[in-house]
């Protein structure tokens, strides 16, 4: 598969691209671009095991923006409840 996310500096610790992978999707949604997102997004709409995946990614790990990724795979139909607590990042104390 040949994708624009494949040259995503949110990769910079990766060979290549293996959307199969938990670790790159998190990576991505967290540290991607908006284009980078936009190919996600794309990609999701037509996968259901993807938009599965991405679906646990957002309610476990912590991530710059979950109520964004919670609405993006609400508008592809996944069920998804906004009441649940976010994960919350770690900071500097």
């Amino acid at each position: 598969m040949s994708s624009p996310v494949e040259r995503s500096p949110a990769l910079w610790n990766r060979s290549r691209l293996d959307l199969r992978s938990e670790e790159t999707l998190a990576q991505l949604l967290d540290r991607g671009a908006v284009d980078d997102w936009r190919e996600l997004y794309r990609l999701a709409r037509r996968d259901a095991e993807l938009r599965a995946r991405l679906g646990r990614i957002v309610s476990r790990v912590p991530l710059g923006y979950p109520h964004f990724w919670r609405a993006a795979l609400a508008s592809l139909g996944e069920p998804v409840d906004f009441e649940r607590a976010t994960c919350r990042r770690s900071g500097p104390t």
